[in-house]
């Protein structure tokens, strides 16, 4: 699936000039003064460019799919191919310099992170530190999900476990109780904004009590903390709340997971459901079992698998050569590279650079056997892949060595690392959920009644 990606197509506001400071608006207020803006700018669009074609539509599209169609406007973030992701024009380098970090932190946190997606504008701290006192305020679960939390078996995919639970929460629905009751169609993401931040709120107690049922029953939970950001609050109830380097691991990684465009298959499913009105919750929750398929998000899982195969056959402190061998023998064995290309990108992926560039910086992965292999192997890859000649993007993508990241640290529970993925892919989706209500974009959701 690809998507309408062009800048010009895309609906960028400028930064208006406010009654009173900016940094002392809420996340409501900023968003009541831009969405009349947005409205107006895509009445615009299609009065001057409604009728203009943006390209032929082949078999071979019907058959392969959609890339390099566009077919979907995404308000949060562009994937170029060349460039790689930017949130509203920002790219990774500009939201590491701009975006507030935790107190104490270097890298972005979530919160900052969701208001730049939401808005398009940078928060100040003091925006940043307020979303997070309303998210911590409002992280507790309802007693009836932690009871079905409690239930489900052990063996239950937690993933699985993940989807239901969500899915459970949409009883709590503010946007279903308001349609139901007959609510303007002009007020359906006000709604959809409070749902959504309530759901983002409870993902991290949420996920901490599947991995603490599933891996570690015997584990008391911590309660959040009010001080605390979102992600440090999860982290602090996985049971890694001592690790620093895991909390501004996992800070970094929500963050720049949080959205990759729109035709990804979480991201669609969440935009796909919500244009039936389904609630934030379910349209959330199907997003989830769409994520939980190999070909989206067990990624990094297949490269740490792969890497502790090779470091099982080489050694922890292979050679380039050794290395190179290591990837012919895959490559002649039929099977592909895990982590090495990408469905868009034709350049590095700025996300595995990100991630590479917290590596060098912090003194626990200097001498880490796993993460000194990831860098060999990204020094080494390109050039054996270039040389076989069927990959179109010989490079690291971002999987290359998120998954060994969270091996590094200790969080060695394979199965649960598409639910961290969960986590975060929630920034990007919702905020397009709030998106599709306030600009009224139903063109799926009027394909979906005709069926």
């Amino acid at each position: 699936m690809s998507l309408l990606s062009s800048r010009s197509l895309r609906l960028v506001s400028r930064v208006p000039v406010f009654s009173r400071f900016a940094s002392t608006k809420s996340l409501r207020e900023t968003l009541q003064e831009i969405v009349p803006q947005k409205q107006a700018q895509l009445r615009a669009l299609k009065a001057e460019h409604g009728e203009k074609s943006l390209g032929d539509i082949k078999v071979d599209n019907l058959i392969g799919g959609m890339r390099g169609l566009k077919v979907m406007l995404w308000e949060g973030s562009v994937l170029d191919p060349n460039e790689g992701i930017r949130f509203h024009g920002h790219t990774i380098p500009d939201c590491q310099k701009l975006l507030t970090p935790a107190k104490g932190g270097k890298e972005i946190i979530a919160e900052s992170m969701l208001w730049l997606l939401l808005t398009g504008q940078i928060p100040s701290e003091e925006q940043t530190r307020s979303l997070s006192r309303e998210l911590a305020e409002n992280g507790e679960l309802p007693d009836y999900l932690e009871k079905l939390i409690d239930s489900f078996p052990k063996t239950l995919h937690p993933m699985t476990q993940m989807g239901m639970a969500v899915a459970a929460l949409n009883q709590e629905s503010k946007f279903a109780a308001a349609y139901e009751k007959g609510v303007k169609k002009t007020e359906y993401w006000t709604y959809t904004l409070e749902d959504s931040l309530n759901l983002i709120a409870k993902l991290p107690a949420l996920a901490a009590r599947i991995y603490r049922n599933t891996y570690y029953p015997e584990k008391q939970l911590p309660k959040l903390d009010p001080g605390e950001d979102l992600v440090g609050n999860y982290v602090n109830m996985l049971g890694y709340g001592n690790n620093e380097g895991m909390k501004e691991y996992l800070r970094l990684y929500i963050a720049l997971h949080g959205d990759h465009e729109g035709g990804n298959v979480s991201a669609h499913t969440a935009h796909l459901v919500g244009s039936a009105l389904s609630d934030p919750y379910l349209s959330y929750a199907a997003s989830l079992f769409g994520l939980a398929g190999p070909l989206h998000g067990l990624a990094n899982q297949e490269v740490l698998r792969w890497m502790l195969a090779m470091q099982k056959s080489i050694g922890e402190d292979g050679t380039h050569e050794q290395i190179k061998d290591y990837l012919w023998k895959t490559l002649n064995g039929g099977q592909v590279v895990p982590g090495y290309g990408h469905g868009v990108l034709r350049d590095p992926d700025p996300r595995f650079t990100a991630l590479q560039q917290f590596c060098d910086v912090r003194p626990e992965l200097k001498d880490s056997a796993i993460i000194k292999l990831v860098k060999k192997t990204s020094e080494v890859a390109p050039g054996v892949l270039r040389e076989h000649g069927k990959t179109k993007n010989p490079n690291p993508n971002v999987d290359a060595t998120s998954g060994c990241l969270l091996y590094h640290y200790g969080l060695t529970e394979f199965k649960y690392y598409t639910v961290i993925f969960g986590v975060s892919r929630a920034l990007g989706a919702l905020t397009q959920l709030v998106w599709d209500r306030a600009l009224s974009m139903d063109a799926i959701k009027k394909i979906v009644e005709k069926a």
